[in-house]
């Protein structure tokens, strides 16, 4: 039984380079797939990346189905990713980090969408349009911009008549009402 758990079929070299190549495929084919995919996921989209997990499985662990393959697989995953997410934060310079992330694209300006930023991102007006109501637009009238972001975020930038009051906006409302009415 022992052996069964802890027995390699496969060489830990044999094992990190399949990790680190599978790591960094996916990496490049969903930058190819869109931002969309990362953070605003539709069930289509859950579907792909719950299989995709599971097609690239065999090409990660290859042969060796052991406890410890699987523990130096994870942990080399888990380990590339963090190279990776600080290379980018630390070290690179903008253009390598917006070809490995991409930049941010406007899809609305001045309460209209772009419609040829909404195609090249892959995203509908309608799951747009769904992402305003989540942010207190009711519509694309009420933006003043719309950002998605590399990471795949949607934000909205309503109106500034448009933008609820703060509580630092009442106070200083407050005080200069109390200088005019001079208390």
């Amino acid at each position: 039984m022992w052996t069964d758990l802890t027995h390699l079929d496969i060489s830990v070299l044999d094992k990190i380079i399949r990790t680190v190549v599978v790591y960094l495929a996916l990496i490049v084919l969903l930058r190819l797939a869109g931002k969309r995919d990362l953070a605003q996921l539709n069930s289509f989209d859950l579907i792909v990346i719950l299989l995709l997990s599971n097609v690239v499985q065999n090409a990660v662990i290859g042969p060796d189905n052991s406890l410890i393959g699987g523990l130096i697989g994870a942990a080399v995953l888990i380990a590339a990713n963090a190279v990776i997410v600080r290379f980018l934060r630390r070290r690179s310079s903008d253009r390598v980090r917006d070809i490995i992330e991409g930049h941010t694209t406007i899809l609305a300006k001045d309460g209209r969408w772009d419609p040829k930023a909404l195609r090249e991102e892959g995203v509908r007006q309608s799951d747009m349009e769904a992402a305003l109501r989540r942010q207190n637009a009711y519509k694309v009238d009420d933006v003043d911009q719309v950002k998605l972001e590399p990471g795949g975020t949607i934000v909205v930038y309503l109106r500034p008549e448009l933008e609820s009051a703060t509580r630092a906006d009442v106070r200083r409302l407050e005080a200069k009402l109390d200088l005019l009415l001079g208390g």
